[in-house]
């Protein structure tokens, strides 16, 4: 008798393929907090979940861990990485330093196809600010400033600030839920500034946007961790 490790899928899958759709549901359900900070994985019960062998469950894991996203306990249980609020200070600088150098390197190198994708970003992210959807404000707002980063043409540069801006999803969706997911105007105001400068080739304008746009999210963010912390509320239990 096989091994309930060793069970073959119910479906056939390309090699790889399984543990890639796990690790984008679970990433996607961390990140968007629809799995708390320091909940269990256990790999039992998500291959049940997911109809599929211990093995994609590992691999999917081990990449969620490299991400950030997942811990594996001395025990060697696998929880959901707690949100470290003493690093945000780290963060900030990283993140501010990317809304700088991302948006000035866009102003420089675009291409008009760099134009129309960092555009069609803007208008989902209005378009969801509009709806008071928080999940989708927060996709759209991370696509839109990958696109820049894109547009900017180093893939260094877009790398870590792909990274930066998912790490950062947890933390935007606590924010949002402190004001009922109603986006003041003034990001989408902000986006559309950018846009503009970018188009303009304006070099000095994209760096000084980017710079004020990380600079009111980090404040308000650092005021509403201030708030939650006074009050003794649990940010991870929002």
């Amino acid at each position: 008798m096989a091994a309930p490790d060793d069970k073959p899928e119910t479906v056939t899958r390309t090699r790889g393929s399984g543990a890639q759709t796990i690790y984008e549901r679970l990433r996607q359900s961390i990140l968007e907090l629809a799995i708390k900070p320091g909940s269990p994985l256990d790999e039992v019960g998500l291959s049940e979940e997911f109809g599929m062998s211990r093995t994609p469950v590992r691999e999917a894991l081990v990449r969620l861990a490299a991400d950030g996203l997942v811990t594996t306990l001395p025990n060697r249980n696998t929880i959901v990485a707690p949100i470290d609020f003493t690093q945000l200070p780290v963060y900030f600088e990283a993140l501010t330093l990317m809304y700088r150098v991302t948006t000035r390197s866009a102003a420089i190198h675009h291409r008009e196809e760099d134009l129309i994708a960092i555009r069609s970003q803007q208008a989902a992210f209005s378009e969801a600010v509009m709806r008071r959807d928080a999940l989708g404000m927060i996709g759209a707002n991370r696509d839109f400033h990958v696109a820049i980063a894109q547009a900017g043409g180093n893939p260094y540069f877009t790398a870590l600030f792909t990274r930066l801006l998912d790490e950062g999803r947890r933390i935007l969706r606590l924010y949002y839920s402190s004001f009922e997911d109603r986006l003041p105007r003034q990001y989408v105001d902000e986006h559309e500034a950018m846009v503009t400068a970018i188009a303009a080739r304006d070099v000095e304008a994209c760096e000084r946007l980017g710079a004020e746009h990380a600079a009111q999210i980090v404040k308000q963010i650092q005021s509403y961790i201030a708030r939650s912390t006074a009050s003794g509320i649990r940010l991870e239990d929002r």
